[in-house]
């Protein structure tokens, strides 16, 4: 009985925790996104409107075209590639959200044959 009352309980408590994803605020603005490469933080500083996403690192823009498959998914593909990687389009999509910033994660948007889907997580905050 102690155990079906336990059971209950923990349903009832876990069924009220919902993640916040508001994502229509966060298709447009200004965002800065904090990584780190070889133990080194970076910070990149991108720009988003609802056709296009400018990002700006170490004094250099990089431009990408948006297609929106849903209020919380896009698909980003460069505009001028440099390399083959590049050439890539990678499928971004934000897991919540709070006031100012977002969780994402993001992977290739077409899957590689023969080898493992790598999906990266990260967080940008709204600066504008």
């Amino acid at each position: 009985m102690k155990f079906l009352l336990s059971l209950l309980l923990l349903i009832l408590l876990t069924s009220c925790y919902s993640i916040e994803r508001d994502c229509s605020d966060f298709k447009t603005g200004t965002f800065e996104f904090t990584y780190v490469i070889d133990g080194k933080e970076h910070t990149s500083r991108f720009k988003r409107t609802e056709d296009y996403n400018i990002d700006y690192h170490e004094e250099k823009a990089d431009s990408s075209s948006i297609r929106w498959i849903n209020d919380c998914e896009f698909i980003l593909k460069k505009l001028h590639p440099t390399s083959n990687s590049e050439k890539e389009a990678i499928h971004m999509k934000i897991l919540s959200t709070t006031d100012n910033s977002y969780t994402f994660e993001y992977k290739l948007a077409l899957k590689r044959p023969n080898r493992p889907s790598r999906v990266e997580k990260g967080v940008a905050t709204k600066v504008d």
